[in-house]
This record gives C-alpha cells, sequence and structure tokens, in this order.
C-alpha cells in the first residue's frame, strides 16, 4: 500500500513513470554496457534503517491471528511507518536502493571530493529520521524503534540475471561496513563506519568512539556559527544532479519523456506479474492484495577468497538457474539481496496469477532441484541452505508515492529468514508447507527444536530430502470412509451407472470399466466408498486404492500396489512376504519364473537360469502375462473389482495393462478424475475403449446440500441465514463441510434443544427466534430413536455471515481459479466483489479506473461465457451496443449542481431520476459465490473500505422511490424525521456532520437534507385549470364524487392519460441500490447511515409486497399492541393502559382543538420533523385501533374509540388532505364493524369532502383508491349493485396502475360479489 499525503489521490502518472518509481534512479539513469553481469563501480554515502521490532510485531500477530485480516494491520503500520523514512530521505537528496523486509538502504552517489559534505548531509537526515521517526507506539504494544548505520566509500553495482529478466545487486566492502554498523547501533542510535568517520569534518560531529568494533556512535551535530545548514543544503544540491527541487514528485525519474529505450530497459527489472497490472493500467493501489503464499529463501555463502568480479559471475551462474527452475515450477525470483559471506535469493510461489493448487510441492520439487546443483561444485559455494515456508502475506507495494516497491510482508517471511540460519546447510520446510505438499512422508525428516529469535512458536520444521522411491508399497484405503448415518445424497443415477456395469459383466463376461469425472470435492471418493461397500456385502472382492501425484512418476506402480494388494502381502511383515507370495502363485505360475517379480513386489526368489536369459522388454511382457493370468484364475472363483480413486494420478504403464486386462478377462474397474488434468495417451486411448463408460458428477441439489450441512452441524434445522451463506458452495458437497466445520471451530453458531425452543413459542420475548424458524429449513433423520434429542442450530447475534471470512482451504481453491483469469478479468471480477452478489454494469465501470463501456462489455462477455458471471434472468444478453448513461462520477456533481435549482420546480428532479434508473437488462450476479468471496477477501482493508465508499457515494444518489413513483423516501418524511437541516453549530441528530467525520456521512447528510419530493405530483391537474380552482369542487354525494372521477379521467387523451405511467423500478432500486448501499455503509463503518438505508430497504420491501402489519399478521396480538404503544411513546405521544386513563384520554382528545401548519411556518425544517412524526403516529393509531377491534369486549372497545378518535385528530392536525381521507375511510370502516350507520355514513361524506386535493400526488391517488373500495363495499352492504360496480370498476383502474395488488384484490372481492348477487337477483 503506497502512501504519500494522507488527502490526495495519488498522480495518474504514464508506464514509464509507474515503471521509474518501482526503481532507483541508479537503475534509472544507468547506460547500459551490453553483457551479464555488468559490473560498475562508483563512491558514494551509504545510509542504512533498520526497523527493529517488526519482527517481533509480527511475531505477535502470528500468535493471535484469526484471519488474514492481522496481516492487514501489519502492513498497513510498516508501510505508513517506512513511507515517511522514504519521503524524508528523497527530500535529502537520496536514492532508495531497496526496501527489503524490515530493512531501507539509501545512496548518495557523488564523486570522492564531495564525500565528506555529503557525509554531513546524510547525518544530518539521519538525525532528523530519529528525531521524527525514532520510535512508534503500536496499538499491540510492540514499539518499532530505529537503528542507523552509515558508510562511505567504494561501492560496486552489479546487474546479473539475461535479457527478460534482470536484479540489482551493490556489493563491496563499504555495503557490509553499513551492515555492520547498523547492527552495532542500538535503539535510536547512529553509528558510523570507520572509514565514514575517516572522511567526514569530524569538529561537526559530537561522537562516541567505539575502538574495539571500530565504529563511531553519533551523538549530534555542533552548528558552529557562522555555519548554515541551509547553505550546505545548497552547496550540496550541485552534486546532485537528479534531486528534484519541486515538491509534488520528490523525484526527476518520475518527469523523463517517454522513450522506447528507457521502457525496455526498466522492464527487465520488474516481475511479470507486476508489470501486466502496470500495462493494464491499473492504479497501484489497485496492486495490492493478501493472499496465501510459498516463499522459498535460498541462501548461498561463498568462499572469501573469491575475489569480486568471480563473485559476480557465480552470482549470475546462481540466478540464471534458480530463476529457470522457479519459472518452471510456478514460481518467480522476487529479489537478490547480499549479505556478509553471501546472497539470498526470495522465490514465491503464488503471486497474483500464478496461484496452482500444488504449489508446495513444486515450491520443494524446485528447491530439492537448486540445491543439488549449487553443491555440484563445492570450490565454489562455500554452503547451501534453503527454507520453504507457506503463510498468509502481503503482496503489494510498499513505500511513498514516488518511491515504492513491491515486496511480500508476513511472519512467514521471518520465519524463512530464521531458518536459513537455524538449519544451515539444509531444505528445510515448515509443517504447513509438509502437510499441504501431500508427498510421500519418507521424503521428509523431522529436525529438531531450535530457538528462533523473535519467534515464539516456529511449529514443526522437517528437512526434505526429495523425491525417493521407498522400498514399500502403497496403502489398501481411499480417501473416504462410508458414513453410515449419512446416506449419499443424489448419487442415484452414478450408482445405476455401476450397477448396469456390474450386470454387463456378469451375463456377458466382459470386463467393464466406469469412470466418475468431476471437480475437486463433488463427492467422487464418497461415491467409490458406497460402491466399495455395497461390493463387499455382496460377497465381491473389491482391491481399493488411492493415488497422489507423486505416483504418476514411478512407472507400474497403480499396477504394482494392486497386485501386492491382491496378494495380500502390502500388509504383512516383511520376513512373511515371499512365502506369502509362493502360496499364491503355486499351480499357477511355473516356479523358475518366481524371480521375475523381486525388483517389483521386493521379495528374493532365487534368479533361475530361463530367466537370466530373457531382456528387460521380455521379463515385463513375462510379468504381465502372469499377472493376467493370476487374476483370471481368481476372477473364476469371485468377481474381482479394481476401485482407483484419483485416476488422473496413474502412469502411463499402468494404463496400458488395464486395459489389455480390460479385453482379456471380467473383471470391473471403477475410477475417479478430475478433469482439469491432461491425461496421457493411453489414458486417453482408454476412455476410448466401448466397454468404458465416461459418466459425469454433477453438483448437489440446494435441498440435498442443506440436509448435509445439517448433518455436519448435528442438527435438524438450520436458519435462512446460515441457509444463504451456503450458497457459496456451489453444490459442492465438500465445500459445505468445510464450511460448517470452519463455523463450528470459530464457535458462531448455537444449538438448542428442540422440544424446548417450542415450547417457548408462545412467549413475546422469543419473537425472534420464532419469526426465524418460520423461515428455517428443516429435516428430520429416518432412523430417528423415540426419546432421542434433536436440536436446531441459530447463529449468535454478534456474528454477521456476510463478513465471515473464507476458511483456508476454500480460499485457495478460489484464488487458484481467479488466477487463471486474464488481468483484465481479475481486476473486473475483484472490482464486482466489492459491490456484492448482484452488480450493475455501470457501479461496475465506476470502480474499473480508464474503462470505456466497449471494453467492459467484452470482458464480460468473456467472464460470462465462462460462467464466472451470469444473467440473473437466463434470457437476458449484453446489449450490443453501450447504453449512453452518465458515468457516476458526473452523476454525482451533475445531483451537488441540480440540488440549487431544485426549487425551480419538480420536473427538474424527476428528469434526474429518471437520468439515474438502472435499468435491468444491465445488471449482472457471480456465477460461482466462492469466487467472488475470495475476490473480496484479497482487496486490503483500507482499499476495500475506500471502493465501499466510492460505491455509496453513487448509489445514495439514486436511494429513492423511482422517477414512475415520483421519487421521495420509502418511509414517509424519512429524512426530515432523522436530519434536519443543518443549524449554525453544524450538527444533526440522525447523521452528525463534523469536519472530521467520514466524508460519506457528510455526504449522506447533504443528501437528507434535500425537500422531500414526494408531495409533489406533475400530472395532477391540466394548464387550464389550476388546483385552487379544482379544490373548490367540493363533492357532498356518492354520485358527485364518481362523476367528478369519472370527468377527470376523461379529460385528458389517451396518450396523456392520467393513470399512465412508466413501469415502476422501485423493486430494482430496493435490490441494486438500498439493500448493497447498507451494506457499503456497515463496512466503512458508517453504522448510523447503514441503519436509515437499512430502515429504506425495510419500508421498500414492506411496500412492495403489500404486508405491514408483521406481528399482526403472525398472531401475536398481545405483543402487536406492546410494540405499538412503546412506538408512540418513542413518538412523544402516549396511550393509556388503563380504563382511568382511557376516560381522560378521551375528554381531552374531544375537547383538544388541532393546529394546523396552515400559518407561515417559522421554523420549515422542523415543521417537516413534525410531519414526519406524525405521519408514523397515524399508522401506530391505526394499528392500535384494529388490533383492539379483534376482541369483542367492552373494554377494548373503549381503547378501539380512542384510538380511532387520536387518529382523526392527529390527521387533522397533519393538515394533509390525502391522509385526512385515508383516516377517515378507516373510521367509517370502524364504524361499520360496530354497527354504527350515523357515524359510519358520515365519516363517509367527509372523506369524500376531504378528496378534492387528492390528485396531487400518489399519495393522493391511493387515498381515492381506498375511499372507492370502501363506497363499493358500502354500496354493496345497502343493496346499491350497479353503484357498487361503477365504484369499484373505478377503483380496480386506479390500484392496477398503481400496483397495489392487496388493495385490488379488496376491490375484486367486492366487485364478484356485486356482479354475482346483481346476476343472480
Amino acid at each position: 500500500m503506497v502512501t504519500g499525503r494522507r488527502d490526495a489521490k495519488l498522480p495518474v502518472w504514464p508506464v514509464e513513470a509507474r515503471l521509474a518509481a518501482l526503481l532507483p534512479d541508479l537503475l534509472v539513469f544507468r547506460k547500459p554496457r551490453g553483457s551479464e553481469p555488468e559490473l560498475a563501480t562508483a563512491q558514494g554515502v551509504l545510509l542504512g534503517v533498520h526497523v527493529t521490532g517488526f519482527t517481533a510485531l509480527m511475531d505477535r500477530f502470528s500468535l493471535t491471528c484469526k484471519s488474514e485480516r492481522d496481516m492487514d494491520k501489519l502492513a498497513h503500520i510498516f508501510s505508513y511507518y517506512i513511507s515517511d523514512i522514504v519521503e524524508h530521505v528523497l527530500c535529502f537528496g537520496g536514492d532508495i536502493l531497496n526496501i527489503t523486509g524490515n530493512m531501507l538502504l539509501a545512496l548518495w552517489r557523488v564523486e570522492q571530493n564531495q564525500l565528506s559534505d555529503i557525509i554531513t548531509l546524510v547525518a544530518k537526515c539521519s538525525l532528523e529520521i530519529q528525531e521524527k521517526f525514532g520510535i512508534y507506539h503500536t496499538r499491540e504494544g510492540q514499539d518499532l524503534q530505529l537503528k542507523i548505520g552509515l558508510s562511505a566509500g567504494r561501492i560496486s553495482q552489479v546487474i546479473v540475471g539475461d535479457e527478460r529478466q534482470q536484479y540489482l545487486l551493490v556489493i563491496g566492502r563499504d555495503v557490509d561496513d553499513v551492515r555492520l554498523a547498523q547492527r552495532l547501533a542500538q535503539a535510536n542510535e547512529i553509528v558510523l563506519s570507520w572509514n565514514c568517520w575517516m572522511l567526514c569534518e569530524q569538529y561537526m560531529f559530537e561522537v562516541e568512539i567505539m575502538r574495539e568494533d571500530e565504529a563511531v556512535k553519533l551523538r549530534d551535530m555542533r552548528i558552529i556559527d557562522p555555519f548554515d545548514f541551509d547553505e550546505h543544503f545548497d552547496k550540496c544540491l550541485d552534486y546532485l544532479p537528479h534531486y528534484r527541487t519541486s515538491a509534488e514528485t520528490l523525484r526527476t525519474a518520475l518527469e523523463l519523456d517517454p522513450h522506447s529505450d528507457l521502457d525496455q530497459k526498466l522492464r527487465k527489472h520488474i516481475m511479470k506479474n507486476l508489470l501486466k497490472k502496470i500495462d493494464e493500467g491499473q492504479p497501484v493501489e489497485y496492486v495490492s492484495e493478501f493472499r496465501t503464499v510459498t516463499l522459498v529463501l535460498v541462501s548461498l555463502e561463498f568462499h572469501k577468497t573469491a575475489w569480486m568480479l568471480h563473485l559476480c559471475h557465480l552470482i549470475q551462474e546462481s540466478a540464471l538457474y534458480i530463476s529457470t527452475v522457479i519459472e518452471k515450477g510456478g514460481g518467480q525470483l522476487s529479489r537478490i539481496f547480499m549479505f556478509e559471506k553471501g546472497c539470498m535469493f526470495l522465490c514465491v510461489f503464488g503471486l497474483p496469477g500464478d496461484k496452482k493448487p500444488d504449489e508446495c510441492a513444486h515450491a520443494l520439487e524446485s528447491s530439492f532441484s537448486i540445491f543439488s546443483f549449487c553443491w555440484e561444485n563445492p570450490a565454489k559455494t562455500k554452503l547451501v541452505s534453503i527454507s520453504i515456508t507457506n503463510g498468509p502475506v502481503f503482496c503489494g507495494v510498499v513505500g511513498a508515492v514516488a518511491r515504492h516497491e513491491y515486496t511480500v510482508i508476513g511472519p512467514k517471511v521471518s520465519l524463512a529468514a530464521r531458518m536459513i540460519t537455524a538449519y544451515p546447510g539444509l531444505v528445510s520446510c515448515d509443517e504447513i508447507t509438509y502437510l499441504r505438499s501431500m508427498l510421500p512422508a519418507y521424503n521428509f525428516k523431522k529436525l529438531p527444536e531450535k530457538m528462533m529469535k523473535n519467534i515464539s512458536n516456529p511449529g514443526k520444521i522437517y528437512e526434505y530430502l526429495g523425491h525417493r522411491r521407498c522400498i514399500m508399497f502403497g496403502k489398501r484405503h481411499l480417501a473416504r470412509k462410508r458414513n453410515k448415518n449419512r446416506p449419499l445424497l443424489d448419487r442415484e443415477k452414478e450408482l445405476e451407472a455401476f450397477q448396469m456395469a456390474q450386470q454387463r459383466c456378469l451375463h456377458q463376461k466382459k470386463g467393464q470399466a466406469v469412470l466418475y469425472e468431476g471437480g475437486k470435492g463433488y463427492g467422487k471418493s464418497q461415491l467409490l466408498a458406497e460402491i466399495n461397500f455395497l461390493t463387499q456385502k455382496e460377497g465381491h472382492r473389491v482391491l481399493p486404492l488411492m493415488l497422489k501425484e507423486a505416483d504418476s512418476k514411478q512407472c507400474f506402480y497403480a499396477i504394482q500396489t494392486l497386485m501386492a494388494i491382491f496378494f495380500e502381502i502390502d500388509t504383512c511383515p516383511a520376513y512373511y512376504r515371499q512365502e506369502c507370495l509362493q502360496r499364491h502363485l503355486r499351480g499357477i505360475v511355473e516356479e523358475q519364473l518366481h524371480c521375475l517379480f523381486n525388483d517389483l513386489l521386493f521379495v528374493k526368489f532365487p534368479l533361475s537360469f530361463k530367466v537370466s536369459h530373457m531382456d528387460d522388454v521380455a521379463r515385463q511382457k513375462k510379468v504381465k502375462a502372469c499377472f493376467i493370468k493370476v487374476l483370471q484364475e481368481a476372477a473364476r472363483e469371485t468377481p474381482l473389482i479394481f476401485l482407483i480413486d484419483e485416476a488422473q494420478y496413474m502412469d502411463a504403464a499402468s494404463w496400458e495393462f488395464l486395459e489389455t486386462l480390460l479385453s482379456s478377462m471380467p473383471i470391473i474397474m471403477v475410477m475417479t478424475l478430475t478433469p482439469i488434468f491432461t491425461l496421457c495417451g493411453w489414458a486417453q486411448h482408454f476412455l476410448q475403449s466401448p466397454q468404458a463408460i465416461l459418466m459425469p458428477i454433477t453438483k448437489l441439489a440446494t435441498t440435498s446440500l442443506l440436509r448435509m450441512a445439517c448433518w455436519e452441524l448435528g442438527v435438524v434445522s438450520i436458519p435462512q441465514e446460515l441457509q444463504i451463506y451456503l450458497h457459496r458452495c456451489f453444490g459442492n458437497p465438500l465445500y459445505c463441510e468445510v464450511l460448517c466445520q470452519d463455523l463450528l471451530s470459530k464457535d458462531m453458531l448455537l444449538f438448542h434443544d428442540l422440544q424446548k425452543e417450542e415450547e417457548e413459542n408462545s412467549k413475546w420475548e422469543t419473537l425472534s427466534a420464532n419469526a426465524m424458524k418460520s423461515i428455517m429449513y428443516s429435516m428430520f433423520p429416518a432412523n430417528s430413536e423415540e426419546g432421542q434429542e434433536l436440536y436446531v442450530c441459530t447463529v449468535k447475534d454478534d456474528v454477521n455471515l456476510d463478513t465471515v471470512l473464507l476458511p483456508p482451504f476454500l480460499k485457495e481453491i478460489a484464488v487458484s481459479q481467479l488466477d487463471q483469469l486474464s488481468p483484465e478479468e481479475q481486476l473486473l471480477v475483484k472490482c464486482a466483489a466489492i459491490i456484492g452478489h448482484s452488480f450493475h454494469i455501470d457501479l461496475l465501470q465506476h470502480l474499473l479506473p480508464g474503462w470505456d463501456k466497449n471494453k467492459l462489455l467484452q470482458v464480460l462477455r468473456a467472464l460470462v461465457d465462462i460462467h464466472v458471471l451470469c444473467w440473473p434472468d437466463k434470457s437476458q444478453e449484453l446489449p450490443a451496443e453501450p447504453i449512453l448513461v452518465p458515468s457516476s462520477i458526473d452523476i454525482i456533481d451533475e445531483t451537488k449542481e441540480k440540488k440549487t435549482k431544485l426549487d425551480g420546480g419538480s420536473a427538474s428532479l424527476l428528469r434526474l431520476k429518471e437520468e439515474l434508473s438502472l435499468p435491468q437488462t444491465e445488471v449482472l450476479e457471480f456465477g460461482v459465490p466462492l469466487l467472488r468471496a475470495a475476490a473480496w477477501e484479497l482487496w486490503p482493508k483500507e482499499q476495500q473500505i475506500a471502493l465501499h465508499l466510492e460505491c455509496a457515494c453513487f448509489l445514495q444518489v439514486l436511494a429513492c422511490r423511482c422517477g414512475s413513483c415520483h421519487g421521495g423516501d420509502f418511509v414517509p418524511f424519512h429524512r426530515f424525521a432523522v436530519c434536519s437541516t443543518k443549524n449554525s453549530k453544524g450538527t444533526s441528530r440522525f447523521c452528525p456532520y463534523r469536519d472530521t467525520g467520514s466524508v460519506l456521512t457528510q455526504v449522506i447528510t447533504e443528501k437528507l437534507q434535500l425537500p422531500s419530493p414526494q408531495d409533489s405530483f406533475p400530472f395532477q391537474m391540466k394548464p387550464s385549470r389550476t388546483q385552487e380552482a379544482f379544490s373548490s369542487e367540493c363533492c357532498r354525494t356518492e354520485e358527485e364524487f364518481l362523476d367528478q372521477v369519472k370527468r377527470k379521467l376523461a379529460q385528458t387523451s389517451p396518450e396523456k392519460d392520467l393513470l399512465t405511467t412508466k413501469p415502476c423500478h422501485c423493486k430494482d432500486i430496493l435490490k441494486l441500490v438500498l439493500s448493497p448501499l447498507t451494506q457499503h455503509c456497515l463496512v466503512i463503518g458508517e453504522t448510523t447511515c447503514a441503519f436509515y438505508y437499512l430502515l429504506e430497504a425495510a419500508a421498500a420491501s414492506l411496500d412492495l409486497s403489500d404486508n405491514y402489519m408483521v406481528c399482526f399478521n403472525m398472531g401475536h396480538i398481545t405483543l402487536a399492541k406492546k410494540l405499538a404503544r412503546k412506538a408512540l411513546r418513542l413518538l412523544k405521544r402516549n396511550f393509556p393502559w388503563t380504563w382511568f386513563g382511557v376516560l381522560f384520554q378521551t375528554f381531552l382528545e374531544k375537547y383538544w382543538h388541532p393546529c394546523t401548519l396552515s400559518q407561515p411556518p417559522n421554523n420549515p425544517s422542523e415543521n417537516k420533523k413534525n410531519l414526519a412524526v406524525l405521519q408514523q403516529q397515524l399508522h401506530c393509531l391505526s394499528l392500535l385501533w384494529q388490533l383492539y377491534n379483534l376482541e369483542a369486549t367492552a373494554s377494548s372497545y373503549r381503547f378501539a374509540c380512542l384510538a380511532t378518535l387520536m387518529q382523526k385528530n392527529s390527521a387533522e392536525e397533519f393538515a394533509n388532505e390525502a391522509q385526512v381521507v385515508s383516516t377517515y375511510v378507516e373510521l367509517s370502516q370502524f364504524s361499520q364493524s360496530m354497527g354504527i350507520k350515523d357515524k359510519w355514513l358520515h365519516c363517509e361524506q367527509m372523506a369524500i369532502q376531504k378528496s378534492s386535493l387528492c390528485w396531487f400526488s400518489r399519495e393522493g391517488l391511493l387515498a381515492t383508491a381506498q375511499l372507492m373500495q370502501a363506497l363499493a363495499y358500502t354500496k354493496l352492504c345497502l343493496g346499491h349493485l350497479d353503484f357498487s360496480i361503477k365504484l369499484g370498476f373505478q377503483a380496480r383502474e386506479i390500484c392496477r396502475h398503481l400496483k397495489k395488488p392487496a388493495l385490488e384484490n379488496l376491490v375484486l372481492s367486492v366487485l364478484f360479489r356485486s356482479a354475482f348477487l346483481k346476476k343472480k337477483y
């Protein structure tokens, strides 16, 4: 992570400048000489800065490490700390040669007669560094401190490598001196080498002579008048031709003119995976990742007698060989650095774009090859030591904007360095590498434990002995054992294929082979275990065998092991092996041919005359013939079945023999294959045999996967959020097992007894648990015994499964798949992972800097073709031409400009919302959820937050109702209820506006200050008729009201019909804006804003589903009343609990005069806020009277009457005609239910009179439709069927266009009864 000025964005540089920022000036300005190695010498001053305490800090993280997020903190601390030091050195004219581990090396290259002045400059720089950055206190309690060493004199620069890749080394006595001075220094000290002290102006320094070590400890500088350091600094600038006086870039190298020769020269010194990202145009902050890699550290110690040029040739020869071997294994040689006795080569397997499933095995084999090569000539190399570690690291750039380096940081890097010292002369590896390599145990030797500096728990260390063929057989086992409590799921077709092959073999007396092909974890081994159980149960003789990758390199290994299992000599003692084999061969194979099996089966029969005259080819043919003869004889007694797991690792000779065996005898072979491997020619020939059947294994169905999850967790029911979490499995049983085990190991689940849970159902405190049960997946074991305890599980309250990191095993698989994509495809997937499972391509383009729509669509098509991405609707396709919509930056800028113009009318706001509409055809989602989760985890935390902030700023402009619904909040007046206009203090109760707050908080605060647009409805009138004139036509009867509605609908032409609206996109806004926006706010830590949008999303969901009385609909009446009262109390409106309170409150409400808002308001913002409170009070009161109306008691009747009275008064105070109409409609329904006809009809008349202004908003149209439905029902009850039908038809027309299915259903029910009765009578 590159850091510079904290509040500034990184500059946009050309490719050459980005390359130069990764390299020192020593390389940028050098003139190539042609041959390698290049050797040049120069005079200069070296500054070495060692960050002490960093290794101990890494050790603390490794001990407490629960996730790779600890690596994030570690990299963040180091990068910010080292960046300040780098910038300070650059300001003093230094050239940063490298940043290696916890050490920085800088050079001031000058002439010999300028050394004394430059030493003074560097000493001043060192003192300031110690003063400003000498100690850094971390929250973890481990302080970081600096030890600085200085040396001066002759420095040799060496370029090793070839035309493809080159590496810079600085060597010489003075380079060793700066390292020695650095080691002699204690924390916060500066030590000068003796040669540096001899060359400097000694009278200017206060020092302490270290005579035993021949070094000098610098205390301070003496400022002797008239010495002026600024004048001295200007003098030194004349010695530094590449010093940049501008404060913008700090380096002249970043402003060089583009040149092809310069570009080619710089590219040779940069790793290929980083070059791809730079060429792709990825910003430097997008380059860094957190991933698990395998590190190989090669240490070569040379003889001290080697002279300089000879040493350079040794390093060149070693570098070329190591680079070739490492690249062949899938890794990269990252860097070469010198130490006192030799040099080290840091190699990395698994860098971005290089991840392979078996990288640990490749790293070990490559290391042993290097080890063997370097020991071939002991005269050249004194000692060779190699260490291999595997673990999570930070792979990315550290340093400042002007000068940074691509490196790896993590505890495993430090462990590799310590292992070199602890186990010299060996190829050593840590326990994780040993386990993940999957190599045979006999290739390793456990090493004794040793103390390592600042490494408290290195774990078990092993020596790798190289790939050897052990004198032993493979084991007769399969990867999986059958579990009788977990039946095989969704594999009926696969078992049927085996059973049919078995029948053909028995009836036709011909060999049959069934090969199951499927991805890793699809259950192939479990299927073999089931077949093994079934066939043994039937009395067949089964020979099971599981192969590993190393077995493919041993000729005839699979057949050798299978025959050892057949002869039963694989498990018997070695001294009994020959006797056991002889017993099986007797009577079938001539005794004089028994010696043919000596080497193959590790026996010692005497060599016969007949065999001694055979050549190797004849012996091999005879062995195969004997094996076939023995197997044919055995097959006559009982059927033989070969079970071979991971058959893609079978050697070619074994495939050839199996094909011969298949065509010569009735035998059944069942194998499993992984499709990603390329099979040898004999294997492909075997598959083409008519007796072989290739059976693909597909992923599990969702229901089967959930059943498997229940078995893994030992429960009969799992909650919905866990079901969503398991979508990451993508039908893979192994993934499901690993995810469940990971949740158990992290203690994220709670387990409850099923019977006790059911007893708690009636308690209102368990509402959330009961609600969760309604959406839980449940299954009951078929073999459950009576009285057996059954459990259900729930997710702990403090656990968010959306942010749970993947288990390392699954992340390795997903990252390996991701690295198979091209660099631009990887970047797109990583950015899409930030947005979420579903994403819109306009938002995706906003996160991809420099991408145009054509490039975006091209990469999207490629990812859709390989099923990494898919359309939510399979019928959708990518648009042939890019849809022209404003970019997100323009949207935000234009929105800010349009905010000042909203007072000019609502049309501008509506046009803005139409521009921001998200077309459904440009929405995609991840086809592989596991890939999305892994891609999201690759981002460093700081960059994650920055990208989530970008998404939030883009989406918050769209977080309102769609254009066809005329904008506004989903919760009416929501923004005014939670955020008033910024007052003189600049604070807000909901989203506090602080100068030190986050950018998103300020942006959302401004967004919430917008006046609510929902009160306006642009098509409410014709130009010839004003709102006042229309509202003066008050209706007095139902007939007048119906005539008014008909007349209003008939006044406009069909093209401009009053009810003709655009399709509603609120559902898309809920899915693509509100829900993701809530998640983005949570990630960046804006919990207040997240809660705001969560409420908006909840309101949108309820509005779209027409279902808002959750507790009421669940039947929890008592709880619903308690919650409604509590809500009223929070809204500053109390509702009584006792009959006396009801009488008192009724008296107050009857003689209470509403205070309307018709007078000019003193504080418009406060009035808007009051309107929002009143709106919520009305909802609560409406719910209360409906709840009390369900109870047929006198007490409940009083409570219901009070609630209706309070609702009427609140509605009149609200001064919103639509709300008043809706209230009177509800009061008429209440009076009707209670049988109070006069009040019922009176409320209807009041609603009709107040309905004149209900044509000017969506809310008003809805109130009108509700009134018409109520009138239609009234006329139905009174027997006026014709009028009821007319009202019903008009009401249904409005409901249909408003997309209110619940109200429309009520209207249709009235229409049906009215039409039915009219037809009948």
